[in-house]
């Protein structure tokens, strides 16, 4: 059973990621800060009758100085990663004038620092082993901007150009690297724009519709699949065609 370590994964797209990857047989580390009720749930499931595992295992991403050590501690326990799903980070709305210079780190540190730590030692383990697969998960705000999201853009910039860079690093080892953008999707966070904010993305999508954390979830699958043994270097654009 093929062990994947999935960052931010008590909630939202990561809980997503989590469940898809247990469902089609993957053995799952579920990192977070802290657990949650819908965690819990998918771990009961997969224990009852799911085709894979999932174990929840708390960390802080941000202590950027403890990540070499816990991932030692993670091959301990559950032996090689075979995939990494770096999906965990934060946003913070405002603009860039008015934010404060430590939130501006505190960013950088998660969103950008802490994965491509993260890859450093999971990467090392698959360069021995000549397998492995890491996805990251990046955003179309990259590529497309956002008012009052400057800052939360630029760390989401940097894990494509880290994605193409690494897969051309470790490519001919046998590791795959790529990356996925998730568009507006809808949950809790779109419901925060309001029924007039969420219309206004919609209307902008080819589809008509907004994506689903399940859409997301599914290309990483994919990626981390059969199909996607062939394909590195690239990013899997999940927005309805907001972005066409």
């Amino acid at each position: 059973m093929s062990r994947v370590l999935v960052t931010g994964a008590s909630r939202g797209l990561g809980l997503a990621i989590t469940r898809t990857l247990a469902a089609q047989g993957y053995a799952v580390v579920a990192v977070a800060r802290g657990p949650s009720a819908e965690l819990g749930d998918a771990i009961e499931a997969a224990r009852v009758g799911g085709a894979g595992e999932i174990d929840f295992v708390p960390f802080d991403l941000a202590r950027t100085e403890a990540i070499a050590e816990f991932v030692r501690e993670l091959k301990t326990r559950f032996g090689p990663l075979w995939g990494l799903v770096n999906n965990a980070a934060i946003s913070r709305e405002g603009l860039l004038a008015n934010t404060p210079n430590g939130a501006i780190e505190t960013l950088i540190r998660v969103n950008t620092l802490s994965p491509i730590l993260l890859s450093k030692y999971v990467v090392r383990g698959m360069m021995t082993r000549g397998e492995g697969r890491i996805v990251n998960v990046s955003s179309i705000i990259a590529s497309t901007g956002f008012n009052g999201l400057s800052v939360y853009g630029a760390t989401k910039a940097s894990m494509i150009g880290f994605t193409k860079s690494l897969a051309r690093e470790v490519g001919r080892l046998g590791i795959t690297v790529n990356a996925v953008a998730p568009g507006f999707l809808d949950t809790a966070m779109t419901q925060s724009l309001g029924d007039e904010g969420r219309q206004q993305v919609v209307r902008r999508s080819a589809l008509g519709r907004l994506a689903q954390v399940e859409d997301v979830a599914a290309a990483v699958a994919f990626l981390l699949g059969q199909g996607g043994r062939n394909i590195t270097g690239t990013v899997m654009t999940i927005d309805a065609g907001a972005t066409a």
